[in-house]
């Protein structure tokens, strides 16, 4: 399937100074609000209570809410839990209250005038400790993930690829994180899932581009490195824009019809398969051609005169 058909190569590489000098406005933009504004830090992060309750009939979730801050709860997050009469509810952190005593008191306010209309059906407590540890260790896991592929482009293609990438890598991260704190949207596990699937997405599509980029420099033979990457690109930007877009639309229907528990992960991916789409385009080679790639680095080492017999064949 063709969605472009481009008879000449496009000139991404002559908007590579624009492509950079945006990017780098929008990460200390980016860093600047995580600064000041924060990250909306999940339970899983924070430390809290999380209660599931089932009610008889379809749960009416803004009155639910309501009922729940009149009973001291203004901070409760409520959302369904699989069906109309299934809620969730999570519960920052209550220093002065022990764990039992937040699920009766939650209990007793949802019950109206004594009557049992609504059943609890699991409650988990989080602590901060936990939720400290939560963030340590999912700050080490995307700091392993990034030196990982690091180590893997350097020995696959070359060095200088090899930044571009992360490069690439840290910029989509960087902007996922800095929407998530603009609009403070809660920043739990399955966010942090999101951010980690990201990471492996546009690694991929990345690491198609540097293909091509890998087998046109050894292909062209007269041309220079920016027409080099210009072909390599165009070449494959039919298959980088229809994956994005079929991966698009399945998390479009994950965010409307996946439920509350999913939105921010979805949220996440089609952010971040956005941004990871333009970073693998732009800044991943331009990048690297700003650091001076060259037919000369992309061709296989030589093989020494002396392992060579006079036929041309390996010894």
């Amino acid at each position: 399937m063709q969605v472009f058909n481009f008879s000449q190569p496009l000139n991404f590489m002559g908007y590579k100074g624009v492509a950079v000098s945006l990017s780098a406005v929008l990460i200390i933009a980016a860093l600047l609000c995580i600064a000041i504004k924060g990250v909306n830090w999940g339970l899983d992060f924070t430390g809290g209570t999380v209660i599931e309750v089932n009610f008889q009939q379809a749960a009416d979730l803004p009155q639910v809410r309501q009922t729940l801050s009149q009973a001291g709860y203004t901070d409760a997050i409520v959302q369904l839990f699989g069906t109309s009469r299934d809620v969730l509810i999570r519960i920052p952190l209550q220093l002065d209250k022990e764990q039992a005593e937040v699920g009766q008191a939650i209990l007793a306010a949802l019950n109206v005038d004594g009557a049992a209309q609504v059943e609890m059906r699991r409650i988990e407590f989080v602590g901060p400790s936990v939720g400290d540890e939560l963030k340590n260790e999912g700050g080490l896991a995307m700091l392993i993930a990034l030196l990982g592929i690091l180590a893997y482009v350097a020995m696959r293609f070359e060095w200088r690829l090899s930044v571009g990438a992360v490069v690439a890598l840290i910029h989509d991260v960087i902007l996922t994180v800095g929407l998530f704190s603009w609009l403070q949207i809660e920043f739990d596990l399955t966010v942090l899932a999101a951010i980690l699937a990201l990471i492996g997405y546009s690694i991929n599509d990345t690491i198609v581009v540097f293909d091509r980029i890998r087998e046109q420099f050894r292909k062209l033979r007269d041309t220079s490195p920016a027409e080099v990457i210009n072909d390599a690109i165009t070449s494959t930007l039919n298959r980088t824009v229809i994956t994005s877009l079929t991966t698009a639309l399945v998390l479009v229907v994950l965010y409307f019809k996946g439920g509350a528990l999913i939105h921010g992960f979805a949220t996440a991916l089609l952010f971040g398969i956005a941004v990871g789409t333009y970073s693998s385009i732009y800044i991943a080679s331009a990048i690297a051609y700003i650091l001076g790639i060259s037919r000369e680095d992309m061709l296989p080492p030589a093989i020494p005169s002396d392992e060579v017999d006079n036929d041309g064949a390996v010894l």
